[in-house]
């Protein structure tokens, strides 16, 4: 089902592009490597259907490269994944903010890199998908329909969420999935909902009137217990993470980013 696909792996440490060459081919990708930015323009970047790149390299290093690539119409639609042994939570804005469509953290697990990087290629097709249909939709009141050619970057890229992250633990808003470690955990779209919510706002605290609203939208049908169940089951199913959910007595839950 890969075959074909091509995928770009720039870094500088040999090790990892022979890792992640090596368990991409296992996946059917047509992987290929270069050890910089300036290697990796020299090999047409246009080619490829994603880019997994590195930070931390030589004279012009992963940001750099992201900015370059989001400048040229050839390129700034190939989506990017930054891996980075940068774990800040400014450096992930700012690779998201380039335009980045994921960001792992080194040392990463294998597992989790092909799920992301399967994730991202099908956001991509759907966009493609989305692309196409409108190029050959006609018109049914003689409203102009803009031209695909004329879309920005931000307007496409407005059609999908972001992952939300934290360590181990990832939130596909697109695809509605939850995994840690790259595996699925099972949740159910209200305890989706809430642990999305609470992600969002991590570090704070919410009441159960406040959760009521946001996720219930203030149903009469849902009691305190009700809140404090899903909570119960969010929290097991979550292994480690689910000590992030905390509670405040008196006041209620939140996401804290403790050490698990």
């Amino acid at each position: 089902m890969n075959i074909g696909t091509k995928i770009l792996i720039v870094d500088d440490e040999k090790e990892i592009c022979e890792i992640l060459k090596y368990n991409l081919q296992l996946e059917g990708y047509d992987a290929d490597i270069a050890y910089s930015a300036e290697e990796a323009f020299a090999k047409n970047p246009a080619s490829y259907a994603l880019i997994i790149l590195d930070i931390m390299m030589d004279n012009v290093n992963g940001f750099e490269m992201a900015r370059l690539l989001k400048k040229d119409p050839a390129t700034m639609y190939i989506p990017i994944i930054f891996c980075s042994a940068l774990s800040g939570e400014d450096e992930h804005i700012m690779g998201l903010n380039i335009g980045a469509d994921d960001y792992i953290t080194k040392p990463f697990r294998t597992r989790e890199v092909i799920a992301r990087v399967k994730s991202v290629l099908r956001r991509t097709k759907v966009t493609q998908e989305l692309s196409s249909r409108l190029q050959h939709t006609v018109p049914q009141n003689n409203t102009p329909i803009t031209p695909v050619s004329s879309v920005t970057p931000q307007s496409q890229q407005s059609r999908f969420e972001p992952d939300l992250c934290f360590k181990r633990l990832r939130v596909d808003q697109n695809t509605k999935q939850c995994y840690i470690d790259g595996d699925i955990v099972n949740l159910t779209k209200t305890e989706f909902e809430l642990l999305t919510f609470l992600l969002k706002h991590r570090n704070s605290i919410y009441t159960r009137k406040e959760l009521l609203s946001k996720i219930w939208n203030d149903s009469e049908s849902v009691s305190n217990r009700t809140i404090d169940t899903n909570i119960t089951r969010l929290r097991k199913k979550l292994g480690d993470y689910g000590s992030c959910i905390t509670t405040r007595l008196g006041y209620g839950y939140g996401f804290q980013e403790l050490n698990v």
